[in-house]
C-alpha cells in the first residue's frame, strides 16, 4: 500500500465539513466492535474461571484415577499389591484404599439416602482435601473402632444433627433373625462436618474409618478399590491406560475425565455456544462498517472520479476505502481488548460495587455454589477474539471498497 492511499484513507476517517454524520456512524461502529470484543473477553474469562473453580473443587473430593474391584465379592482383595504397582508409575504421588456403599441415615423422623465412603484418614490426605474442608468437628477424630462419621454440610442440615450427636446407618446387607431377614443397623457418632460447596459431596456423602466400613458392609480385609492422585491431572487418561496393562486383578480403571465426562462436555459446549452467540455482536458492528463505507463512497463520488482521472487504478481506490474499514476494526478491537481485559481482571471489585450501587445481590452463593465470580483470562481466547474481530472488519470492507473502485469518472462528474 502506497503512502498516498494510506493518507487519503486516514483523512476520510476523520470528520471534515459535511461528513460529520458519517464520522458519527464510524464512531458507533468502533463502539460496537469494542463492546462485542469486551463482552467476549469477559464472558469467556468468567466461564474459564468457573470451569477451573468447579474442577478444582470436584477434584478435591474425588481422585484423579480410581481402581475399583469387580471380583466375585465386588471388592479388591490384594489392594496393597495394587497400590505397590501404582506407586511404580512416576506420575502417581498419592495412593489410598476406600470402601464404598449405599445406605440410609436416620435421625428421629429424618431419613436420607447417602453414599458411605470408608477411608484411611492418614492415606486419604494424599489423594483428597477432606481434612482441609472440615467446617465443624475434627478430622482426626475419625478413628478405627469408635464408629465415628463425618457428614457433608447439606446432609447434616437436612438431618438436623450437630457434631457429637448419634445417627443410625441402615445398610442394604441383610442379617438373618428368628423373624426373617432384617436390614443391618449401626449407630454412629457425628465427629465432623465438611463443606466443599458441591451438591454431590455436601448433600450425599458420609465418611467413616475404613475398618468400620469393612465391618458394616461385611467385606473382611477387602476394599472397594484404590484411589490415586497424580502430579499432573491431565495425564490421568494416559496413566490409567498404562496401569491397566500392568494390573493382574479383576478391576475397573476410571480417570476423572470419565467420572465427570458429561459435566465437562456440557461446560465446553456452553463455552463454544457463548462464543458463537457473542460473536454476533461483533458481526453487527461489522455490518455498521459496511453501511459507513457505503455512505462514504456515495459522499466521495467526485473525489473518486478526480483520483481516477489523475491516473489512480481501481486497486488504489479499493485500498483507500479499505483503510477506513480496517482502522475502525483495529480501533474497536483494541479498545474492546483493553476494556474487556481490565473488567475481567477486576470482577472481584466491580461486582461488589454494582451490588452496592443497585442494592441487590447479583451473585448468590446458594445458587452458584461459589462465593465470588471467578475469572481466568486465557491468552488463546484473547488472540482468537482479536483474530475473529479483525477478520470480520476486513470482510466488511470488501464490498463497499469494490463498489468505490467501479465508479466511472464521467458518471460521477456529470452533475458536478
Amino acid at each position: 500500500m502506497s503512502p498516498y492511499e494510506l493518507s487519503i484513507g486516514l483523512r476520510y476517517t476523520r470528520a471534515k465539513r459535511r461528513n460529520h454524520f458519517i464520522s458519527f456512524i464510524s464512531a458507533i461502529s468502533i463502539g460496537g466492535m469494542a463492546l462485542g470484543v469486551a463482552a467476549l473477553i469477559v464472558v469467556l474469562s468468567v466461564m474459564n474461571g468457573f470451569q477451573e473453580e468447579l474442577r478444582s473443587r470436584i477434584l478435591s473430593s474425588i481422585s484423579h484415577i480410581e481402581i475399583r474391584g469387580v471380583g466375585a465379592n465386588g471388592g479388591l482383595d490384594d489392594w496393597p499389591g495394587v497400590a505397590a504397582i501404582a506407586k511404580e508409575n512416576p506420575q502417581v504421588v498419592g495412593v489410598a484404599p476406600y470402601v464404598e456403599g449405599q445406605g440410609l441415615l436416620a435421625v428421629g423422623e429424618n431419613v436420607r439416602g447417602v453414599i458411605v465412603r470408608g477411608i484411611d484418614p492418614q492415606l486419604e490426605t494424599s489423594v483428597s482435601d477432606f481434612a482441609k474442608h472440615i467446617k465443624r468437628g475434627r478430622y482426626e477424630d475419625l478413628k478405627a473402632g469408635e464408629f465415628g462419621i463425618i457428614l457433608g454440610s447439606d446432609l447434616a442440615t437436612r438431618l438436623n444433627i450437630p457434631v457429637g450427636e448419634r445417627v443410625t446407618l441402615v445398610t442394604p446387607q441383610a442379617q438373618v433373625t428368628p423373624i426373617g431377614a432384617m436390614p443391618r443397623l449401626k449407630a454412629f457418632r457425628v465427629v465432623g462436618i465438611f463443606e466443599f460447596g458441591l451438591n454431590d459431596a455436601d448433600g450425599n456423602l458420609a465418611l467413616m474409618h475404613i475398618s468400620d466400613a469393612q465391618k458394616v458392609y461385611q467385606m473382611g480385609d477387602a476394599v472397594s478399590g484404590v484411589r490415586l492422585k497424580l502430579d499432573d491431572l491431565f495425564a490421568a487418561p494416559r496413566v490409567a491406560r498404562e496401569l491397566a496393562g500392568k494390573l493382574r486383578v479383576d478391576a475397573q480403571l476410571r480417570d476423572w475425565t470419565m467420572m465427570n465426562a458429561n459435566f465437562f462436555r456440557a461446560v465446553a459446549l456452553e463455552k463454544k455456544m457463548m462464543f458463537i452467540i457473542l460473536t454476533l455482536i461483533v458481526a453487527v458492528a461489522a455490518f455498521n462498517i459496511v453501511s459507513t463505507l457505503v455512505m462514504v463512497v456515495t459522499d466521495k463520488q467526485a473525489d473518486i472520479a478526480i483520483l481516477r482521472t489523475l491516473g489512480a487504478p481501481p486497486s488504489s481506490i479499493m485500498k483507500i476505502f479499505m483503510v477506513q474499514g480496517v482502522l475502525i476494526g483495529v480501533f474497536g478491537t483494541l479498545i474492546g481488548l483493553i476494556g474487556g481485559t481490565l473488567l475481567a481482571a477486576n470482577l472481584d471489585v466491580v461486582i461488589p460495587a454494582l451490588e452496592k450501587l443497585l442494592g441487590t445481590k447479583l451473585w448468590d452463593k446458594n445458587v452458584y455454589l461459589i462465593s465470588e465470580l471467578p475469572s481466568q483470562i486465557k491468552t488463546s481466547d484473547v488472540m482468537m477474539i482479536m483474530l475473529v474481530s479483525f477478520v470480520l472488519a476486513i470482510v466488511a470492507t470488501i464490498y463497499p471498497s469494490w463498489r468505490a473502485s467501479r465508479v466511472q469518472p464521467a458518471e460521477a462528474l456529470r452533475y458536478e
